[in-house]
C-alpha cells in the first residue's frame, strides 16, 4: 500500500474520528499550528456535509427543526462518513439511520419521509434513457412473452409506507398552506418519476407496485405477473403495462437467457 494512500486514510480517520494530534506533525504550521488546521478542515467538512443533507432532506429539516436536524446530521456523519467525491451520493443511509435513532422515535413516519426525499433526489439526478423500443418488442413471439424481462427507467423509484408520506411532503413545501395531516388516513404506495425536468408522483395499487418491484429486480414477466396477481387478483396486467410504457416507467426489455 502506498504512503500516499496511508496518509489519505489517516487523514480521513482524523477528520471523522476527531483526532487532532495524529496528523498534526504532517501538517505544516502556518498561521495556526497543525492540530488547529486539522480541526478547521474538520469543521468545514462537517459543515459541507450537513448542508448537503439539508439540501436533500428539507422536509425532514422542517419537521424536526434546525437544532434537532443538526444534532442528527452530526451523529450521522460520524457513523456514515462520505465515501464519494460527489456530494449527490451522500445521505443514502439517512432514512435507516433515523429509524434507529432514539431521539426520533416519537416521529415514526420520519424515516419514510426521508425515504421519499431520497427517492426524489435520486430521480432528479438520474441518467436519462430512451423510451422502450416498441418496434423491437413487437418482434418477440407471443410464446416468449412470459420470458421478457422489463427494466425500469433510471429516473424512477418505488416507495411503500404505512403513513401518508406524500401528504406530509406536500403540506411541508415552501408554498403550501399549513394543513394538518391525519396519520390514520392510510399509507402510500408510490412511483416517483421524472417527466421532462419535473419530479412527479403516482399512487399505485398493491398489484401494480408488486409488478414494478418485480421488474426492478429483473424478474421475468411471468414471475412479475404472478406476484402482481397474488397481491391483486383483478389487476388488468395488459392495461397496467400499457400505462407504464406510455408513462416511460418501463424503458427496456430483454429475453431471459435461461429460457432462450
Amino acid at each position: 500500500m502506498s504512503a500516499l494512500h496511508d496518509l489519505q486514510r489517516g487523514f480521513a480517520a482524523a477528520i471523522f474520528g476527531e483526532d487532532d494530534e495524529t496528523l498534526a506533525d504532517k501538517v505544516r504550521d502556518g498561521r495556526f499550528p497543525g492540530a488547529r488546521l486539522v480541526q478547521i478542515y474538520r469543521n468545514n467538512t462537517f459543515a459541507s456535509l450537513t448542508a448537503a443533507l439539508e439540501a436533500v432532506y428539507p422536509v425532514v429539516f422542517r419537521l424536526v427543526g434546525e437544532g434537532f436536524f443538526r444534532y442528527a446530521a452530526d451523529t450521522y456523519i460520524h457513523a456514515h462518513p462520505s465515501t464519494s467525491g460527489n456530494l449527490h451520493d451522500f445521505g443514502g443511509r439517512f432514512a435507516a439511520f433515523l429509524a434507529a435513532f432514539p431521539p426520533a422515535a416519537s416521529l415514526p413516519y420520519l424515516p419514510d419521509v426521508a425515504r421519499l426525499e431520497w427517492a426524489y433526489h435520486r430521480v432528479f439526478h438520474a441518467a436519462d434513457h430512451p423510451p422502450l423500443p416498441l418496434e423491437e418488442l413487437a418482434l418477440v413471439p407471443p410464446a416468449q412473452h412470459g420470458q421478457l424481462v422489463f427494466g425500469l427507467h433510471p429516473a424512477t423509484r418505488l416507495l411503500e409506507s404505512d403513513y401518508p408520506v406524500l401528504r406530509i411532503w406536500q403540506v411541508n413545501q415552501p408554498d403550501a398552506a399549513d394543513q394538518p395531516v391525519d396519520l390514520g388516513e392510510g399509507g402510500d404506495r408510490l412511483l416517483v418519476f421524472r417527466h421532462a425536468l419535473d419530479i412527479e408522483f403516482k399512487r399505485l395499487s398493491a398489484g401494480e407496485l408488486r409488478l414494478l418491484r418485480a421488474f426492478s429486480v429483473e424478474r421475468s414477466f411471468a414471475e412479475a405477473s404472478a406476484a402482481a396477481l397474488e397481491a391483486e387478483a383483478q389487476l388488468d396486467l395488459a392495461e397496467i403495462l400499457r400505462q407504464h410504457v406510455q408513462l416511460g416507467t418501463v424503458a427496456s426489455f430483454r429475453l431471459d437467457p435461461a429460457f432462450i
